[in-house]
């Protein structure tokens, strides 16, 4: 799915849409792509003369991913965190760099949905954790 694409799903809109390309293989396994091309708002103080991605901003690119593996039900619907467990930050993102996301649902009971995710950068590990969110009517105001 192309980034226009994934606008048919995900209801995030420039500047917190955080993923470039998803495909959802066979396993369904799903795999982005996010490329950091250093003007980012997240990157504009952190830090001045060494930006570095911020973690929150890394666990919300392995969300967005994440929701994708649901996206039969997300129409509708909005998916908010429920939880975030066992992250782990190994290596930093950094402008230039292109993250690549591995996610899998692990399981769904009712509205509640739990994923595990692995994000990397040149085949090296960044961050992984578990992540679950609830999937609630979407209303407008």
């Amino acid at each position: 799915m192309t980034r226009e694409e994934l606008k048919n799903y995900l209801p995030h809109r420039e500047p917190m849409l955080l993923i470039d390309e998803i495909d959802i293989d066979d396993q369904h396994v799903a795999h982005a792509k996010y490329h950091v091309n250093g003007d980012e708002f997240f990157l504009q103080g952190h830090f001045p003369g060494n930006p570095v991605v911020p973690g929150v901003i890394l666990c919300e690119i392995m969300a967005q991913s994440c929701a994708l593996l649901m996206k039969e039900d997300l129409p509708g619907k909005l998916t908010f965190y429920t939880g975030i467990n066992n992250v782990r930050f190994k290596n930093q993102v950094l402008p230039g760099d292109t993250v690549e996301v591995d996610a899998v649902l692990t399981a769904h009971r009712a509205n509640i949905y739990f994923c595990d995710a692995k994000l990397s950068v040149g085949g090296k590990q960044c961050v992984s954790g578990s992540l679950s969110f609830a999937l609630v009517p979407r209303t407008e105001k």
